[in-house]
C-alpha cells in the first residue's frame, strides 16, 4: 500500500459512523447520492425543523436525496436521550423516516471526524437575510470558539452526488428554505 492509499483509507475510516441500531456507515456508502447532514436535537427551539426535513425527504429522496440526522447534545443539553428515545421521539411527533445516527460530537475536541471534515471543507455556514441567530445565542452566553464551529442545533452540510461539500447552512435556516431546496434541486 503506497502512501496515498494509506491516508485515503485512514481518511475513509475517520468518517465511519453508527447508526441508530449500531450498524456501522461511512459517508462513502452515501456517493451518487446528494446528502444533507443536520446535527438535531429533540428539546431545542429548532426542533421544529423536523417537520421541514422529513418534508424534504419525502419529495427529493426518489430522486437522490438522502438526509442523515446526527443527534448531539452539544448545546445545553437539548438532546440529553438515549439513541432508543431519540428515535422513538422522532418517530412518534415528527414521522421521521430519513435515517438517523447514533448520537454524536460536533464541537469541541472531542468532534466527530465526519463533523471536523464537513467543517474543513465548508467553514463558514449560508445565514438567510437578517439572521440573528448568533446575536441571540451570545446574549444567553453562548458562542462560538472558533469561526468554523458548528453555531447551533440544526445546522446542515450539502454534499454533492461525488462527496463534496458544497454548501454549509446556519441553523436557523429552514430545511424547506428555497434557499435549501433549490440548491439540491440543482444537484439531482
Amino acid at each position: 500500500m503506497n502512501e496515498n492509499e494509506s491516508a485515503r483509507q485512514t481518511q475513509s475510516q475517520a468518517m465511519s459512523f453508527k447508526t441508530m441500531d449500531g450498524s456501522e456507515r461511512n459517508i462513502s456508502d452515501y456517493n451518487g447520492q446528494v446528502v444533507l447532514v443536520v446535527n438535531v436535537a429533540s428539546k431545542c427551539g429548532l426542533t421544529p425543523q423536523y417537520e421541514g426535513l422529513e418534508k424534504v425527504y419525502r419529495k427529493f429522496h426518489d430522486r437522490g436525496l438522502e438526509i442523515l440526522g446526527f443527534p448531539c447534545n452539544d448545546f445545553l443539553a437539548q438532546e440529553p436521550g438515549s439513541n432508543e428515545e431519540i428515535m422513538s421521539f422522532c418517530q412518534t411527533q415528527y414521522n421521521v423516516s430519513f435515517p438517523l445516527m447514533a448520537k454524536v460530537k460536533v464541537r469541541g475536541k472531542d468532534k466527530h471526524p465526519l463533523y471536523a471534515e464537513l467543517i474543513r471543507a465548508q467553514p463558514s455556514a449560508q445565514k438567510e437575510p437578517g439572521s440573528s441567530l448568533e446575536a441571540k445565542l451570545q446574549e444567553i452566553g453562548q458562542k462560538k470558539e472558533a469561526a468554523s464551529d458548528i453555531l447551533w442545533n440544526f445546522e446542515k452540510f450539502l454534499i454533492d452526488r461525488k462527496g463534496q461539500v458544497v454548501a454549509r447552512f446556519n441553523p436557523d435556516v429552514a430545511p424547506d428554505s428555497d434557499l435549501i431546496r433549490s440548491k439540491i434541486e440543482a444537484l439531482l
